[in-house]
């Protein structure tokens, strides 16, 4: 595959991500009726109890690690988290994932780009290690612009110290 169809690809698919998953900063899914169905836009994800959905990936199997100020190394939870994503991605290999890597506000913003681009690679990383295909990776950092806890405290600091998979892919059939 040439370089130029393999980038074209990845911007349809994090353009696709982009479109299809709104909800994604928040883990707030709507079940007000009970059937475990998820209302809303965020029912295209699947029911939360039907193994194969990304509901089940983000709300079961976990679409977050988590790391320590100012580092880009996993931690034992990190890779607990990565080991479950690795085993959910292979037995649905209808799925491609985007890896976005995530910064707290402190720092520039030139050096919290470089640690989150440094952190979706290193979950990339880690699920490739774990056989995962490469080809169904990709990954993107946006620093600290997409806090998900907005305070100038280490419970949000914490909380924006991330890497996030999002699920491309799959929905169609």
């Amino acid at each position: 595959m040439t370089k130029f169809a393999y980038t074209l690809i990845s911007v349809a698919a994090l353009t696709l991500a982009a479109c299809t998953d709104g909800g994604r900063f928040d883990n707030d899914f709507d079940t007000d009726d009970g059937s475990g169905e998820l209302n809303g836009a965020e029912g295209a994800l699947g029911a939360a109890g039907d193994p194969t959905s990304p509901a089940y990936f983000s709300q079961t199997i976990g679409d977050r690690v988590f790391f320590e100020v100012d580092q880009a190394v996993l931690t034992t939870q990190g890779r607990a988290t990565l080991d479950a994503q690795a085993t959910w991605l292979m037995t649905n290999a209808d799925y491609f994932a985007t890896i976005e890597g995530h910064a707290d506000e402190q720092g520039t913003r030139e050096y919290n780009i470089g640690l989150s681009n440094r952190r979706a690679a290193a979950a990339r990383d880690y699920l490739v290690a774990q056989g995962v295909p490469a080809s169904r990776l990709t990954t993107v950092g946006f620093g600290k612009e997409r806090p998900v806890a907005v305070c100038s405290e280490e419970s949000c600091y914490a909380q924006n110290r991330r890497s996030v998979t999002i699920l491309t892919g799959g929905l169609l059939g």
